[in-house]
């Protein structure tokens, strides 16, 4: 299977939006979403009928937990409620908690370098406003080891990611101001990063470091051990689209649209691996590592590999900042800095928007917003629009390849792309 996958483009709904409170459902997001999705590209329902005639075209739909946020499952069937030209066109559901929206774009990259299909459009979906903040926490708590990790207890991620910061300290023997200076900074940035996206849910917000850092006050209340408000993503509806295709159907596209092949976007490299479910045998097999998450490491070097690339090759990065605890250990998991170093690449601006290896100028899941389902999908459409030079104000100069991190659980599922020209 050497056939490579190219990325045509996509869109996102606006993560300010709060669809129930607008008299909408999960369902009205997947229409709005794909047309303009769609329209944005430049392929019609009447080319996807063409398409399906001779079986070339499928649907993958990223979607964590619709069972209990929206009463309803077998997502993957509601694209044919979204346009009737989708009647037949194969198309299922993929869950792996906070990496729904990777394992559907691995799905649909593997059926295409298999050449099943020609043209894959890849859905997140996430509607999580339909409940209250404790009730919507407990859902989550399902993407961990529920019984042991989550149940009875109130708001079950940011403890565990608090954890996480517990055991970076603990591990590395880091002065404790410093490290949380360097987690306010990754906050500071990720916010500043989202006012210039005019999808993100945070553009509005007020933000700076001196808030970051005001921790345990009612204006920034703590959530999990060390970590408070500021140091997480937000609870999000929304939705995006991104569209693969073949190398044969990219050139009938590129003919058609006017468009280079060379300047369409190909999935480079990837990495999928899986670490222990509970956090604590995540920290236990990582005694005697460097790395405190040894695999979410190996899942960035079986990219790098798959892409004969290494960090220095890469020029911007999206990754899950589901806190900023999550975004501090990427940051060695990358190659940008030593473990245990990664507070001197904060300090010293390497990763902001104008650094030498900018993380998250879309804004993240802390400023972008965090539609679980849909934030896989989501970055790999950042990727494409850094690397075709079209994130118009929050586009890094000059950016060539771009690597993405999405993880599920307590950095349970691992999944990696690469995206270059």
């Amino acid at each position: 299977m050497s056939e490579k996958v190219f990325v045509l483009g996509g869109e996102q709904t606006d993560f300010q939006r709060n669809w129930t409170k607008e008299g909408k459902t999960f369902m009205s997001m997947m229409r709005e979403v794909l047309d303009d999705a769609l329209e944005k590209v430049g392929i019609s329902y009447d080319e996807i009928k063409r398409l399906n005639k001779e079986n070339r075209v499928a649907v993958f739909v990223g979607n964590f937990d619709a069972e209990q946020y929206a009463n309803q499952g077998h997502l993957g069937a509601f694209l044919t409620e979204v346009n009737p030209a989708l009647f037949g066109v194969p198309g299922a559901r993929y869950e792996a908690a906070c990496a729904s929206g990777s394992v559907a774009l691995d799905a649909a990259i593997t059926h295409i370098r298999a050449e099943d299909y020609d043209l894959a459009i890849v859905l997140g979906v996430e509607v999580m406003k339909t409940v209250s903040s404790s009730v919507g926490g407990d859902f989550l708590g399902t993407a961990a080891y529920y019984d042991k990790e989550a149940k009875g207890v109130q708001f079950p991620f940011p403890k565990l990611f608090g954890k996480l910061a517990d055991v970076i300290l603990e591990r590395y023997e880091l002065k404790e101001e410093r490290f949380m200076d360097a987690l306010a900074e990754i906050s500071r940035i990720n916010y500043a990063n989202a006012k210039r996206n005019p999808k993100a849910q945070t553009r509005t917000w007020f933000m700076n470091k001196e808030h970051a850092m005001a921790r345990g006050g009612d204006n920034n209340m703590a959530v999990g051990g060390r970590l408070c408000i500021t140091d997480c993503s937000q609870v999000t509806d929304g939705a995006a689209v991104t569209i693969l295709a073949s190398k044969d159907y990219t050139k009938e596209y590129a003919k058609k649209t006017g468009r280079k092949i060379d300047d369409i976007p190909r999935v480079k490299g990837w990495g999928h691996r899986v670490a222990p479910i509970t956090f604590e045998a995540k920290k236990q097999e990582s005694v005697g590592d460097k790395y405190i998450l040894p695999w979410t490491r190996q899942t960035v070097k079986d990219a790098y590999k798959r892409a004969d690339m290494d960090v220095k090759n890469i020029d911007v990065f999206e990754t899950h900042d589901c806190f900023t605890s999550s975004e501090y250990a990427a940051i060695s998991a990358f190659g940008i800095s030593e473990p245990g170093k990664e507070h001197i690449a904060i300090e010293e601006g390497t990763i902001d928007f104008g650094g030498k290896k900018p993380i998250n100028p879309s804004g993240g899941l802390i400023g972008v917003g965090h539609p679980v389902g849909a934030s896989g999908v989501r970055m790999m459409l950042d990727l494409y629009k850094q690397v075709t030079n079209t994130a118009g104000d929050y586009q890094v100069k000059g950016a060539k390849n771009g690597l993405m991190l999405n993880i599920g659980g307590s950095a349970t599922t691992n999944f990696v792309f690469i995206l270059g020209k």
